[in-house]
C-alpha cells in the first residue's frame, strides 16, 4: 500500500513538472541573460560570485538586486534600502492578493510559493489552463522553482565567468539605470495619460535639488506617493459626485 501510494506520488509530480515546464521555457532566456549580466555586474563592482549567487538564492527580485549592489558600495543606510525595495516590489502586495484563492490548499508548497512569487511566476500561474488531470498547487510550485533556478543559475554563472572575461567591463554598471529606463520608457507607452510619470520626474528633480544626491531618494518616494494618494482621493471624490 506505503509502495502504491509512493508510485501515485511521484508520478502526479512528474507530470505536473512535465506541464509546467514548457510555460517556463521563455523565462528561461530572459532569466539566464539578466541573471549572467547581474552576476557580471556584481564581479565589475569588486564582489566575488558568492554574492551574486547568495543574493540570487535568497532575495530572488531581480530590480532590487541590481540596486542593492549600490547599496553595498554606499554607506550603510537600512532606512533607504527598506523604502526603495518596498517602492521597487510595491506590486507584489496586489500579486499577493490576487493569488490568495489560487493558492489556497497548497499545503507544504505555500511558503515557497510566496517567496519565489515574481512577475513571471505570477502571470503563468495566474492564467495557466492547468489540466483538471494535472495537481494544482504542484503544477504553481514547479513553475515558481524552475524560474527560480533560471535566475539562480544565470547569476552564478556571470559571477563565475565574469573575472574571466578578458575586455574592459568598465561601465557595465549603467545596465541597471538602461534597465529602468526601459522599463519606464515601456510604462510610459502603456498608458493614456502621464500624470504619474510627469510627477515622478518633476518630484524627484525638485527633491535632487533641495536634499542633494545622497539624500533625495527617500524624500522623493515619500513626495511621490503623497501626491498621488491626494490624486487619487480626489479623483474618487469627483467620480462619486458625478
Amino acid at each position: 500500500m506505503k509502495e502504491y501510494v509512493s508510485q501515485s506520488t511521484d508520478g502526479k509530480y512528474l507530470k505536473a513538472f512535465k506541464t509546467a515546464f514548457p510555460y517556463t521555457i521563455p523565462i528561461l532566456t530572459g532569466f539566464w541573460f539578466l541573471g549572467l549580466t547581474y552576476g557580471i555586474y556584481m564581479n565589475a563592482s569588486g564582489f566575488s560570485f558568492w554574492y551574486p549567487m547568495l543574493m540570487s538564492l535568497t532575495i530572488f527580485a531581480g530590480s532590487a538586486e541590481f540596486v542593492a549592489v549600490n547599496l553595498l558600495l554606499g554607506a550603510f543606510n537600512p532606512l533607504q534600502a527598506l523604502a526603495i525595495t518596498l517602492m521597487l516590489n510595491a506590486r507584489h502586495l496586489f500579486y499577493g492578493i490576487s493569488m490568495l484563492d489560487k493558492y489556497n490548499g497548497t499545503g507544504w508548497k505555500k511558503p515557497y510559493l510566496i517567496f519565489g512569487m515574481c512577475d513571471e511566476s505570477f502571470s503563468i500561474n495566474y492564467t495557466a489552463d492547468i489540466p483538471k488531470d494535472v495537481d494544482r498547487g504542484a503544477f504553481m510550485f514547479f513553475v515558481t522553482l524552475l524560474n527560480h533556478l533560471y535566475w539562480f543559475s544565470g547569476s552564478t554563472l556571470g559571477g563565475i565567468f565574469g573575472s574571466l572575461i578578458p575586455f574592459n567591463l568598465k561601465g557595465i554598471d549603467f545596465v541597471m539605470t538602461a534597465m529602468f529606463v526601459v522599463i519606464f520608457i515601456e510604462q510610459w507607452k502603456k498608458d493614456k495619460t502621464h500624470t504619474s510619470h510627469l510627477l515622478g520626474l518633476g518630484l524627484s528633480a525638485a527633491c535632487l535639488v533641495i536634499f542633494g544626491p545622497e539624500n533625495f531618494v527617500i524624500p522623493s518616494m515619500a513626495a511621490i506617493l503623497a501626491v498621488l494618494s491626494i490624486l487619487k482621493r480626489a479623483g474618487a471624490k469627483n467620480g462619486g459626485n458625478q
